[in-house]
């Protein structure tokens, strides 16, 4: 498919596009928000702090007051802006003065970025891949380079970025066999997608290996390993986990997380922990459901299995008879998973590709997966050689290993050693993606 032929088509499916924005905010109103970003319209007063305005970096268009050749940064979602932390870290520590903007496609990708980096960076939504809101878009903001989290490639804005002489390097990059085979079916538009990244900053050798044979030349296609082992657990994580163990009389009782759960698991899981209580009857399930928009239909759902429910939204309490918490809030996984003594990861009981079992192994939580977890192929193979993580099959196994390793003291201390140290051997990544990019990030006096 020509890349004229993919424009047309796509410009057909704008008010579609628009309709399914829409339609997804029945459930989460701000779907139904900022729209005119999406265009590549940028919002009067945009999203910097009025001490930002005064400083020499800053120039004006109109009512906004945006800094002068942003680095650009995109995270598709939640996770994709959690992968990139670290890095915006170590950016922010090395150019202190260089102005960051960062881009997300969802209203929760949005969310994170605020919550994590406030006034700190600039932050709208990415526009959709029509030329004329990617080149206004570019117009306004005139970034130095673009970074790209994980695998959002667009045809349009990486054809133009290489017109305007931005380059792109594609951070952390991901792409699974299946992903791969979807690639290649696309034919010259993959192609001169592939050919229009400056530089890919591949997780592992598998994937560095798929870029090239897509047609990425091999000069450009640099294995990094992933950011997600540099991984960073702030102080405050622990305090809080400590705060609520206390608070909710949690010392002694086994406690489990199912982190990042998608529509079909959410059955399962409870199954799991139903099965589970026979033999620990004070075990507390913290069940995290991965989309907000989600989070109503489980609480149904938990409400209707008869088990005793507390709703973090609610601000309910765990009590002596609370069976299950549900975690329907943001920002708050990691010290959900500071409390647990074990932990699912899931995405993967359902074919959705896995999700990061990394963050529990930090807190020295062993984890689980079911085996759909092709987004994470190289990660989880690496730690299921080194036994720092168990895979399974359906609700039965699920509450069988949960029950084997609340129970087994010795098996809970090889898993969690073995976590650590896959993800000791691992760090690294932030400083050689880093070392990627310095060439682009001298800021200009």
């Amino acid at each position: 498919m020509p890349r004229w032929l993919y424009t047309g088509l796509l410009t057909l499916l704008l008010p579609f596009i628009f309709l399914r924005l829409w339609l997804r905010g029945r459930q989460a109103p701000a779907y139904r928000l900022r729209w005119r970003e999406r265009l590549g319209v940028v919002p009067a007063g945009g999203s910097v702090t009025p001490e930002a305005v005064a400083s020499p970096g800053m120039a004006s268009s109109g009512t906004l007051a945006f800094a002068r050749r942003p680095l650009w940064i995109h995270a598709v979602s939640v996770g994709e802006t959690l992968a990139a932390q670290p890095l915006v870290q170590a950016i922010r520590t090395t150019w202190p003065d260089l102005p960051l903007l960062i881009t997300t496609m969802t209203p929760t990708g949005s969310e994170r970025v605020q919550a994590i980096w406030g006034d700190a960076v600039q932050h709208v939504y990415a526009p959709y891949d029509y030329p004329f809101a990617v080149r206004r878009f570019l117009a306004h903001w005139q970034p130095r380079a673009l970074v790209i989290m994980e695998t959002e490639l667009w045809p349009n804005t990486l054809a133009i970025a290489k017109a305007q002489g931005l380059p792109v390097m594609l951070a952390n990059a991901r792409l699974s066999e299946r992903s791969a085979r979807g690639y290649g079916k696309a034919g010259a538009l993959a192609r001169e997608l592939m050919t229009n990244l400056t530089v890919v900053a591949a997780q592992d050798a598998a994937t560095a290996e798929r870029f090239v044979a897509l047609g990425v030349p091999d000069a450009r296609v640099v294995e990094t390993g992933s950011l997600k082992f540099d991984i960073d657990i702030p102080d405050r994580v622990g305090e809080e986990a400590a705060r609520w163990r206390v608070a909710w009389s949690l010392y002694g009782r086994p406690v489990w997380v199912a982190a990042s759960t998608h529509a079909g698991e959410d059955e399962l899981v409870l199954a799991a922990h139903q099965r589970l209580r026979q033999t620990c009857p004070t075990a507390l399930l913290i069940l995290v459901p991965r989309h907000p928009e989600r989070f109503e239909r489980v609480h149904q759902l938990l409400l209707a299995s008869g088990e005793a429910v507390a709703r973090r939204s609610a601000h309910e309490p765990v009590q002596v008879g609370t069976s299950v918490l549900l975690g329907d809030s943001m920002g708050e996984l990691l010290v959900w998973l500071a409390l647990a003594r074990v932990a699912f990861v899931g995405g993967s009981l359902v074919a959705t590709g896995g999700h990061n079992v990394l963050e529990p192994l930090a807190l020295g939580v062993p984890a689980l997966t079911g085996p759909h977890y092709f987004n994470f192929q190289a990660i989880n193979d690496e730690l299921l050689a080194a036994d720092a993580l168990e895979v399974v099959a359906d609700a039965e196994a699920l509450a069988d290993a949960m029950q084997r390793l609340l129970a087994d003291t010795d098996l809970h201390a090889r898993r969690r050693e073995a976590g650590l140290q896959v993800l000791d051997r691992n760090r690294g990544a932030v400083a050689r993606q880093l070392q990627l990019l310095a060439p682009w990030l001298q800021v200009a006096s």
